[in-house]
This record gives C-alpha cells, sequence and structure tokens, in this order.
C-alpha cells in the first residue's frame, strides 16, 4: 500500500469484486492491491470479496467447489455479535462461489443478498430500503440483475471503475488504481470541492478513473441486457416530506432511548466535549445505566475550552473522563496519517488523529453525534437562508454558509479561484437538486453534503472499521421527527436546549461551546513551529502546479515556514490545510500522475 498499513477491519470488512463482464485476472489484480480478502460470492457475472467472511442476509450463496477458482487467502477481521461486524462475520457457508463457471442465484426465485456495514440487516427488501434502515452498501443477486448499492447517504464509501460492459468495486480507492491508467489523470473538479469545501461533491475523487457511487444510487447488471446501469432513488425523508406533529425535547430524548437501547448490553465510549450533541448522548446513556466512559481531546481550535467544559459534564454525570493529549511535534504524522487513511478526500479531522487510534485499543463502540447540528440546532443555516424566498435563495445562502470565506490573502490566483467557484456551484446545485422546495431543504442539504462527505470521515473511516461507531441521532425515528420541527423553531439553538433539559437539566445549564466563549486562548499545534515545516514543504509542492496560487501567496512560499505564522484566522486555517493536503497528494504520488497542468492554464 502506497501510504502504509491497511486498516485492521475489525468492525466491518473491506469488500471488493466486481459485476458484469469482468475480465478474471483484473479481478485478481484488484484483490491483490488490497488488504487481503477471501471469497463470499462468485458467479460468471458477479463477485464479491472481503477480510472477514460474509454469509447472505437473504438467501443461499451457491455451495463453494473443491478446485473453484477464488477462495484462498485468509480471513481478516474478528468476528462480531450483533451490531459489531454486522453478525456477519465469522459464520459459516459464508464462503460463495462459481459452480463450474456458470451463474448462481442460490435458492431458485430468491435473491442472494449481502451487506457490510456494522449492523447486518435483518430481512431482505428493495436495495433502497435496505440502505435507508441500515445504511449500509450491499450486494443483491436478483436472478435477472446483479445490483451493487450504497446506503442512503452513502457514509460507508464505495468506489468503481468501469471498464466496457464491467464494473469493478471496493471499499477504498488505492485498490482500484492498480486497474487505472497510468499516469493517473487528475479530477480537478475534485480538488476544487475540496479547496472550497474541504470535502468533495458527487462522484468525484481525486482520480478520473475511479468514481465514488454516491448515497441511494445502485449499479445494476441486466443479465439480459447484457449492460451496466445507474439506478438512483430519492430517499425515504426525501420522498416522505415531513409535516410539523409538534415534537417536543420530551419526545426526543424518549425516541434517543429508543435509539440506544440495541446497545444496553455493550461497553460504550461516549467522546465528550463541551458541545451539544455529547453532552446530550452521554446523558441519555447514564440515564440508561449503560457501561459508558468518556474520552475529550483537544480539536486544536485555538481555544481547548472543550477540555474544561467536558470536565464540568463528566463530573455532573459520575462519568469515568479521560482527557487524550495532543503533542504539537507529532502534527506533521497525526495529519499525514489522517490525510492518508481518508485517501487525501478532505481537509479535516487531523486533530482527531491521536484520539481515533486510541479508541482503536479501546475494545467499546463509539456513540457519535454525527448530524446533531444540522438536525437540531440548524448548524450552517443562516438567517439568510431561512429567510430567503426563492431556491436559488436558499441555495446561494447555503453554499455561502458551507464554503471557506476569504482568508487574510488571496491564497488561488483568478483564474484558478473562478474555476473553483464556477465547479462548486455546479456540483452543489447537482448535489442538492432533489432537495429543490422540499420543507427539509436546509438541513438536508447539510446532511448529504457537509455532514456525509466530510465529517463522517472521523467516525467512519479513522474510528472504524476498527471499532464501532453508533450514530443514534440517524435512528429513523429519530431522525424523522428531528426532521420535522421547522428550522425556525431551531434557530439560536433554542429546540436543542428544549431537548437538553428534558435530558438532564443540570447538564443542560453548564457552559457550552456552542454559547459564547471565554477569551482563553491556547497555542494551535497546526500553526506550531515543527507544524509550519511540514506546511510549508507541502505548500511548495502544491505551487509546483502551474497557475494555482496567486502571487501573495507565492510570496509567502518564497518566504518560507515562518510566513505561514500569519495563518491564524478559521479561514486562514481551512485554506491552507486544503492547500496542504493537495501538496501531500502530489508528493505521495508524484511518479504515478499525469499532466499537472490544470484546466484553467490549458483554457488560457
Amino acid at each position: 500500500m502506497r501510504q502504509g498499513k491497511w486498516p485492521r477491519y475489525a468492525a466491518r470488512p473491506y469488500v471488493c469484486g466486481a459485476i458484469g463482464a469482468y475480465d478474471p485476472a483484473r479481478l485478481d489484480r484488484l484483490r491483490a492491491a488490497g488488504p487481503e480478502v477471501r471469497a463470499a460470492y462468485r458467479t460468471a457475472d458477479a463477485a464479491l470479496y472481503a477480510s472477514a467472511a460474509l454469509r447472505p442476509y437473504a438467501g443461499t450463496a451457491p455451495r463453494r467447489e473443491s478446485g473453484s477458482p477464488g477462495f484462498d487467502g485468509p480471513v481478516h477481521g474478528a468476528p462480531g455479535g450483533p451490531g459489531h461486524g454486522g453478525s456477519a462475520h465469522g459464520s459459516p457457508g459464508g464462503d460463495g462461489g462459481s459452480v463450474n463457471g456458470s451463474p448462481q442465484a442460490g435458492v431458485p426465485g430468491s435473491p442472494v443478498a449481502f451487506a457490510w456495514a456494522e449492523r447486518e440487516p435483518d430481512a431482505a427488501g428493495p436495495w433502497h430500503e435496505v440502505g435507508e434502515r441500515w445504511e449500509t452498501p450491499g450486494l443483491i443477486d436478483q436472478g435477472d440483475a446483479v445490483v451493487l448499492h450504497t446506503g442512503a447517504f452513502g457514509l460507508i464509501d464505495l468506489y468503481y471503475l468501469a471498464e466496457g460492459d464491467a464494473v469493478y468495486f471496493a471499499g477504498a480507492i488505492e485498490p482500484l488504481l492498480a486497474l487505472a491508467p497510468r499516469p493517473y489523470e487528475v479530477d480537478w473538479d475534485a480538488w476544487a470541492a475540496i479547496l472550497k469545501l474541504t470535502y468533495p461533491l458527487l462522484d468525484a475523487t481525486p482520480y478520473r478513473a475511479v468514481r465514488r457511487l454516491p448515497g441511494s444510487a445502485a449499479l445494476v447488471w441486466s443479465r439480459t441486457e447484457r449492460r451496466v446501469t445507474t439506478d438512483k432513488r430519492a430517499p425515504r425523508w426525501v420522498r416522505d416530506e415531513p409535516f410539523d406533529r409538534g415534537i417536543t425535547g420530551a419526545d426526543m430524548v424518549s425516541l434517543l432511548h429508543e435509539a440506544l437501547k440495541p446497545f444496553d448490553d455493550r461497553p460504550l465510549l461516549v467522546p465528550v466535549s463541551g458541545g451539544y450533541d455529547s453532552r446530550l448522548l452521554a446523558s441519555v446513556a447514564v440515564a440508561r445505566r449503560m457501561d459508558v466512559e468518556s474520552w475529550t481531546t483537544s480539536p486544536d481550535d485555538g481555544l481547548d475550552n472543550d477540555l474544561d467544559f467536558a470536565r464540568y459534564i463528566t463530573r455532573e454525570l459520575g462519568l469515568r473522563h479521560r482527557i487524550v493529549p495532543q503533542d504539537a511535534a507529532a502534527y506533521p504524522d497525526e495529519a499525514r496519517w489522517a490525510a492518508r487513511r481518508l485517501e487525501y478526500l478532505t481537509s479535516h479531522h487531523a486533530w482527531y488523529s491521536p484520539f481515533a487510534r486510541e479508541v482503536h485499543q479501546a475494545g467499546r463502540a463509539v456513540v457519535d453525534g454525527l448530524a446533531g447540528g444540522p438536525l437540531m440546532k440548524n448548524f450552517l443555516i443562516t438567517a439568510d437562508a431561512v429567510g430567503a424566498g426563492t431556491t436559488q435563495g436558499r441555495k446561494v445562502a447555503l453554499l455561502s454558509a458551507l464554503a471557506l470565506g476569504e482568508p487574510h490573502l488571496p491564497p488561488l490566483s483568478d483564474a484558478a479561484a473562478a474555476f473553483v467557484d464556477d465547479r462548486v456551484t455546479e456540483a452543489f446545485t447537482q448535489a442538492t437538486s432533489m432537495l429543490r422546495g422540499h420543507r427539509a431543504e436546509l438541513p438536508l442539504s447539510v446532511l448529504h453534503t457537509r455532514t456525509a462527505r466530510g465529517i463522517a470521515r472521523s467516525p467512519v473511516n479513522l474510528v472504524g472499521p476498527e471499532a464501532t461507531p453508533v450514530f443514534p441521532f440517524l435512528h429513523p425515528e429519530f431522525f424523522d421527527a428531528a426532521l420535522s420541527v421547522p428550522v425556525e423553531r431551531k434557530e439560536g439553538g433554542r429546540f436543542y436546549r428544549e431537548i437538553l433539559r428534558a435530558a438532564d437539566p443540570r447538564v443542560a445549564a453548564l457552559p457550552s461551546t456552542n454559547g459564547a466563549l471565554p477569551h482563553r486562548r491556547v497555542p494551535l499545534r497546526s500553526g506550531g513551529p515543527v507544524a509550519r515545516e511540514w506546511n510549508h514543504r507541502m505548500l511548495v509542492a502544491a505551487a509546483r502546479v502551474p497557475g494555482l496560487l496567486s502571487d501573495p501567496m507565492r510570496e509567502v512560499v518564497t518566504e518560507g515556514p515562518d510566513a505561514l505564522a500569519a495563518f491564524g484566522s478559521w479561514n486562514d486555517r481551512f485554506w491552507l490545510r486544503g492547500l496542504v493536503v493537495f501538496g501531500s497528494w502530489l508528493t505521495d504520488y508524484a511518479d504515478v500522475l499525469g499532466d499537472l497542468t490544470p484546466p484553467w492554464v490549458e483554457a488560457g
């Protein structure tokens, strides 16, 4: 692996495979390029391999015959019980295969279905309903067709490379690069979004040859028509527009209890910061008398109020609490680890690296407050967006809130900035097109872009797959109830405070990072001397792309690492981090990338 060791796939498996008229030799090359896998299912036009034994949650996989191809290789990943590793791992009969090279669909007339999220579906159903209920990708052999699908939000990544009438897929990008033409062609649309938004949109990855299958989408191989098509569905919360049901804070707390109930017998880790989401989840877990402990680390925001506020919260709740320390001298290694682990898809999460690696050893499922901000406190939903009278006005206001603002100097050349703005606007418009005019257009737009593509990477890709992430706010009943509350009622955190008071009024009254903050300042690790040296080296690499940086930014690079000390504001930091991630990617893939002349230079 170019970026070092593969993750330990314990809570969910790594998968790869192919559908359609695939070339067995190409499939073998894909298998060899990633973590070690064994066959879960294989026919003449459908193949699924996994790092841990998979059994179908519907139907019966064909019996493995001695001498059948593709069944060598060890099993990686620990077996798990219900809710841990999907209960699909380590069970007998998980080896599917080809029988005399002909397609096998298990029991005649019955589909054979596999899923590889942390939890396993409990019944067969249409692929989009499985994706909605369980937020899992999967493969379903329906006899006349093979369906490769994502979860409704696409939280667990599924990447693919199309070749003629075949599609090769994997749970990571890099193994698919073994099949991509060299030198690799850069996808500048992906990098435009990573720089401007901090994450890509639609199906973009840094490489034009490798695509990401978006949430609530499927690739379908028709055995009769002998071709692959794309099937996209509006998820349940888009099809069924919510209406105001008069949901109260107490109602939300009751639903949260139901969401956590399946984990009553599991040891849990609830990371507590100083904000609303973590204190709410910790309060409910304690009220349920669950086996809980709490950890906190610094978000490297220059304040570290989280450390102080978390102590108040955990003391009030009687939780075992631990502070996970961070070392400024280790920042370059932490940032590199996060970037490589996330395959350079976002400039977030470098601060989370030491915390995630500690979690891998904890032996606890991690309760994460993913989606709490957009669902319950209008996070990034501005008054301009709420008050806009047209869909276009809402889109403009929301994209303005999601995108990085202006730093103290222009980081990109005029031509590069114009390209970035144009491509990001078009991609964001497409990514949110199904939500136009929807009653919950604003929170759903945030959830389907920033939450799913950027923020989810910490629990899904840094904590997972070694540990199981638990997302109570995405539990269907809780999610639907939260979405039904009008955004006007959530302004200023009013509705969220009602929920917190219903959960635990003592904890609700404690200081929060969601309110006014004291002016205590601490040095940024990402801005310290060691970080500046590394950031500067990566900027030098990025500066080799013609026409990318503005003249003032090129002057900063010329002046050396200490010039980066001026990048202290929020916008400064994230523009810098995006360019540094880009430079790190260019450095790691220097020998396999093709022409780096960007479109705005070619057009000029």
